[in-house]
C-alpha cells in the first residue's frame, strides 16, 4: 500500500453520514465506504437509502440504514443510539443533510427560515452534542457548509446566516474539542451539480450568473467534495482543526 493510498484509508472506521440517501450525502458516504469505512446511512427517504446501501454492498463495502429526521424531538438521540447498536463504535460524523430556499430577504417567511435553520444548524449541532461523548482520541467530525457561510448572496440570506453558524461552530469545536484528539471541519463547496439544484441549474440565466463568477468556468462534482470528506476524516486531515476547506473553483478568491 502506497503512501496517499494508506493516509485516506479509513479501513476499521465506523462513520455515520447524515442527508446519504441523494446528492453530496450520497457521494460522500459510498466515497467513505469506498475507503474502508463500516457506514450508517442516515436519511428520511427510506427507499433511496436501501438503494444507496445496495450499491455500497454491491461494490465490496459495509453499510446500515437508519431512517430520521433530524429536526424532530429527540431523533439525534435515537439516531446515535441506533448507529452505536449496529456499528458498535463511532470514529466518523459526516453532516451532509441540509435545505437550500432562495428568496429575497423582505420576501422570507419566518417558516422557511425556522426550516433551514433546523436542518441546517441545530440537527447538527444536537447530533454532534449526542456524538461526543462516544468519540474516541483520533475520531473526526466534518460539517457541509458553503461558500455562502462566507460571502454574502443576494437572495441567500437566510441560507448564508445558517452556513455562517456552521463555519463559526466548526472553529468553536475544532478548538474546543482539540485537547480530545477530536478534529472537527468543514467543507465548504461552491457550485456544485447536486438534485438539490438541479432545478436550478435548468435554468440558462442562472447557469450563466454562476459560471461567469467561477474562475474555473465549471460546475463542481459530488466526487470531487467527496474525496475531501475522505480526506478530513482520514490520517491524511490529522492535523486539520477548526479548518474550513473551500472547494469553490477559484469564486471566492476572485
Amino acid at each position: 500500500m502506497g503512501l496517499a493510498e494508506r493516509m485516506t484509508s479509513l479501513s476499521g472506521k465506523n462513520a455515520l453520514v447524515t442527508g446519504a440517501s441523494s446528492g453530496i450525502g450520497r457521494g460522500v458516504a459510498e466515497a467513505v465506504a469506498e475507503a474502508g469505512a463500516h457506514v450508517a446511512l442516515v436519511g428520511r427517504d427510506t427507499s433511496r437509502l436501501a438503494d444507496v446501501k445496495r450499491q455500497i454492498v454491491d461494490t465490496g463495502g459495509q453499510a446500515v440504514t437508519v431512517a430520521a429526521d433530524l429536526t424532530e424531538p429527540g431523533a439525534p438521540d435515537r439516531v446515535l443510539g441506533e448507529t452505536l447498536e449496529a456499528l458498535g463504535s463511532l470514529e466518523i460524523l459526516v453532516h451532509s443533510a441540509g435545505l437550500f430556499e432562495p428568496r429575497p430577504f423582505e420576501e422570507i417567511e419566518v417558516e422557511s427560515l425556522d426550516r433551514q435553520w433546523a436542518i441546517n444548524v441545530r440537527a447538527p449541532f444536537l447530533l454532534t452534542q449526542a456524538a461526543v461523548p462516544h468519540l474516541s482520541s483520533g475520531s473526526s467530525i466534518t460539517f457541509l457548509s458553503s461558500i455562502a457561510g462566507l460571502i454574502g448572496f443576494p437572495g441567500g440570506s437566510a441560507y448564508c446566516a445558517t452556513k455562517g453558524g456552521v463555519e463559526l461552530l466548526t472553529k468553536a469545536l475544532g478548538v474546543e474539542l482539540a485537547s480530545r484528539g477530536i478534529r472537527v471541519n468543514a467543507i465548504a463547496p461552491g457550485n456544485i451539480r447536486t438534485p438539490m439544484n438541479e432545478h436550478l441549474m435548468a435554468d440558462p440565466e442562472y447557469m450563466e450568473a454562476m459560471l461567469g463568477s467561477t474562475p474555473a468556468g465549471a460546475v463542481g462534482e459530488v466526487d470531487q467534495i467527496a474525496a475531501l470528506a475522505v480526506l478530513l476524516a482520514s490520517e491524511a486531515g490529522g492535523f486539520m482543526f477548526g479548518s474550513s476547506v473551500v472547494a469553490d473553483g477559484g469564486w471566492t478568491a476572485a
